[in-house]
């Protein structure tokens, strides 16, 4: 017998506020005294975007600035799921800049 399983997937800009939000999910989970299991949080490979801009739009064409953006991303699977752990999900508050997605195999 095959048992549902709950993925959420996290995503931010900054890792520190990733790591509260897996935190949070964490003791909310560990809060409740039901027998739910969850396997992570997993952390995915960074992904990595890099710009180059002209300083200066007429001149000096070889006066560049570099900027990066990194996408840190993070996976936790819950088992078995069932609709109190998802309204216990979505009532949870995380953190600012933090974006999260839930998935429900079958």
């Amino acid at each position: 017998m095959s048992q549902k399983k709950l993925r959420i997937i996290l995503q931010s800009f900054s890792c520190q506020t990733l790591n509260e939000s897996c935190s949070k999910i964490r003791n909310s989970l560990l809060s409740k005294n039901t027998n739910i299991l969850f396997a992570g949080p997993i952390s995915l490979p960074t992904k990595k975007r890099s710009y180059c801009v002209l300083r200066s739009p007429h001149v000096n064409k070889d006066s560049r600035e570099q900027f990066e953006i990194r996408r840190y991303k993070k996976i936790i699977d819950i088992f078995p799921s069932s609709q109190e752990v998802v309204k216990t999900l979505l009532m949870l508050d995380l953190s600012a800049g933090v974006s999260s997605k839930l998935f429900q195999d079958k």
